[in-house]
């Protein structure tokens, strides 16, 4: 639903000359990343001295990054483990530390899309893919006790239907799953109008499945100490943006990856700079590659206590608009409500190719503040000014889908990039998938440092694969 229709629009529009830049330097204050304490890594790394060569250096902090770092980790116990992150600006400052805080499988949106382009058991697995990372996550965060760390908490996400075409596609949507036996569409619940009202106090149609939200930015902290754990050799340095790559003559390594504090040599790279991947990878600009599409949020207060919200998750407009209420120390607080999308409001350029996000939308801030108080009357405040609002930039691909694999450049040779990998293009949606895209990448260069083939995860869509797409 919310990927790919909100994806369509964009590639009609004509691709500026110049591919992505740098992230700017002076961004927006995000909730996750600027509450005060809760980015203990901010500035990890970024005065101690560069390290010279590593066996693999994974470009950008985000969950794709720091999930990578994190599979090297448990897969490679004694060999290649040098592993090196480098970010731009502060630890995880990227869509990771900006986005709505979701952290739910879609199971049956987009499903006529992929079915219709790529087959059936390719939409399946589309899907299977976001289920084993939602999993796999919400194991960890559990067997580790990082719940309250992570803020995680666990109800539904619910779809609201307000028209009758958002009715169509999604039951088009759900019925094409349905029929074709995705894993966990016996989770989908129909609500009808009263239902709603009477759950949640608005009275239009809905569905609702299992789902989970957390306070991203913490997760990945978490996840990147635990990679650390199991790779004491795992550096990272923040405020060390990479500017260049070239190929390395003057030593065993592939590469040379240079910035502002100097170079470092590796064999293997992993790009996981999303939205950025062009300002490396100049062939990925453009329609056929990856848009930088500005999303905006904010959090809001609600006007009623918590009890009256549920800990529901939200999505509305065709995954247009999607919010939910932050945890509470007491049920009687009035929870923070964090409300992202309304880019369908922004104007005709559907913030695409815009990487700039020191400034907001006012078309799209109006939206945001607009939305919910004729939805659910008496439960938001009309006029009430947002506690904080900030943007990100996402990174977004054509089918919705992002590109997995070994970098492929159709103009150059087979080995021209040798060593280089990617996993980036999430179209807005990749916390339910960059940590299992990253496995994927990860696996990869395992299978190739032992010299065996690599052999995808029953759970892995083969039309994600870069030698698929490029």
């Amino acid at each position: 639903m919310s990927a790919i229709h909100n994806a369509e629009a964009i590639f009609d529009l004509p691709a500026p000359q110049h591919a992505s830049a740098l992230p700017v330097p002076n961004s927006t204050h995000s909730f996750w990343i600027n509450t005060p304490g809760a980015n203990p890594l901010a500035r990890e790394g970024s005065e101690d001295d560069l390290i010279s060569d590593a066996d693999i250096c994974i470009i950008g902090s985000g969950i794709t990054g720091v999930s990578a770092a994190y599979h090297l980790a448990k897969s490679l116990k004694h060999s290649a483990s040098k592993v090196v992150i480098l970010e731009a600006r502060d630890f995880c400052s990227g869509a990771t530390g900006r986005n709505g805080g979701h952290l739910t499988a879609e199971i049956f949106d987009n499903f006529v899309f992929r079915q219709s382009r790529y087959g059936a058991e390719e939409a399946k697995k589309a899907h299977k893919l976001e289920i084993h990372t939602e999993r796999d996550l919400v194991s960890l965060i559990k067997a580790e006790g990082w719940e309250d760390l992570v803020d995680l908490v666990s109800s539904h996400r619910v779809g609201l239907l307000r028209t009758e075409k958002e009715i169509e596609v999604t039951k088009a949507d759900y019925d094409a799953a349905k029929a074709a036996g995705a894993d966990l569409i016996e989770d989908v619940e129909w609500l009808n109008e009263r239902e709603v009202f009477e759950l949640y106090g608005s009275s239009f149609p809905a569905y609702r499945h299992p789902g989970n939200n957390i306070w991203p930015l913490k997760l990945v902290t978490q996840l990147y100490k635990f990679a650390k754990k199991l790779n004491p050799d795992l550096k990272l340095y923040t405020n060390t943006p990479v500017t260049s790559i070239s190929r390395d003559v003057s030593s065993a390594h592939l590469w040379s990856l240079s910035t502002p504090r100097g170079s470092i040599r590796a064999n293997y790279v992993i790009h996981a700079t999303n939205a950025y991947t062009s300002h490396l990878l100049p062939h990925m600009h453009g329609p056929k590659g990856i848009i930088p599409t500005r999303g905006q949020a904010i959090a809001l207060r609600a006007a009623v206590p918590s009890i009256e919200l549920t800990k529901d998750a939200w999505v509305g407009t065709l995954g247009w608009k999607y919010w939910f209420p932050r945890p509470v120390n007491s049920p009687d607080e009035n929870p923070l409500i964090i409300f992202g999308g309304g880019r369908d409001e922004s104007g005709p350029g559907l913030e695409s190719y815009i990487i700039d996000d020191s400034t907001v939308n006012v078309n799209v801030g109006r939206a945001l503040r607009n939305y919910l108080p004729p939805l659910f009357p008496g439960k938001y405040e009309e006029g009430r000014e947002p506690e904080m609002e900030w943007t990100g930039i996402m990174g977004y691909t054509k089918v919705g889908d992002p590109f997995v694999g070994p970098v492929v450049d159709a103009t150059q040779t087979a080995d021209f990039y040798k060593g280089q990998y990617m996993a980036a293009g999430f179209t807005g949606h990749g916390m339910p998938r960059g940590y299992a895209c990253a496995e994927a990448v990860v696996g990869m260069i395992v299978a190739e440092i032992a010299g065996k083939k690599w052999t995808a995860p029953e759970w892995f869509p083969r039309h994600f694969l870069t030698t698929e797409r490029l």
